[in-house]
């Protein structure tokens, strides 16, 4: 009779391993051979983060809005022309119109805690019947909260005036009655309380109605009517 098999087999050299028992698995090593797959978590992250970020500004603008619209009650600045004093209003041998005024604009703002900034690159237009008669530019200044202002604007030109427009002023001069167009165009920076906010361009057109426009005489005005406009 033979030996029983040893309870263990001793391994020489490069013979492989004895097969595992029936029925057993191979249960394979913690974390071994994956890779976990973080790239949409992080995406998903990202957007919910920035839509976080999104929805607290506009909740901090609302309130500011909302603060400004009920504490402040923001009100538009007025403008009228107070005076316009003729220099100059003489035909030339070459029948062109010289003209010199001297625009008084009145400035109000009402507002308590609003200022605002007249910045550059404003122009002022004087004309008649649609003829261009003089030009000029407001002054840069910052205009405070609760404050009216005089600005005081001289207005020089020299334009071809054809024997209609010449005809046409003669016979308003003759009625004492002469329609003009003041146009004004300003960019305005509105202040609030010391902080400066967006840049806007403010349009005004004035229709006046004076009795004469002798040099040296005073004018008088005898109707006046001034619309806005705003551009973003």
């Amino acid at each position: 009779m033979s030996a029983p098999p040893p309870p263990y087999v001793m391994l020489n050299g490069n013979r492989p391993p004895p097969p595992p028992p029936y029925g057993h698995r191979n249960i394979p090593r913690y974390n071994s051979g994956y890779k976990k797959k973080s790239g949409g978590n992080t995406c998903f992250r990202c957007i919910c983060c920035c839509y976080c970020c999104l929805f607290l500004l506009i909740v901090i603008l609302a309130a500011l809005a909302f603060y400004f619209y009920t504490i402040d009650h923001p009100k538009i600045p007025t403008y009228k022309v107070e005076n316009l004093e003729v220099k100059a209003f003489d035909l030339m041998p070459d029948f062109s119109l010289k003209t010199d005024f001297l625009v008084t604009v009145r400035a109000d703002n009402p507002n308590n805690n609003i200022g605002f900034i007249y910045g550059d690159g404003s122009s002022v237009d004087v004309f008649y019947d649609g003829s261009d008669l003089c030009s000029g530019k407001l002054p840069f200044f910052h205009q405070g909260h609760k404050n009216t202002t005089f600005m005081k604007i001289d207005l020089t030109g020299q334009s071809e005036f054809g024997s209609g427009l010449q005809e046409a002023l003669s016979e308003s001069r003759k009625n004492g009655k002469i329609p003009l167009l003041v146009r004004v165009r300003v960019p305005i920076s509105v202040v609030v309380g010391e902080f400066p906010l967006r840049q806007f361009k403010v349009f005004v057109n004035c229709s006046l109605v004076v009795d004469n426009l002798a040099p040296g005489k005073k004018i008088g005005i005898l109707s006046s009517n001034t619309t806005f406009d705003f551009e973003f």
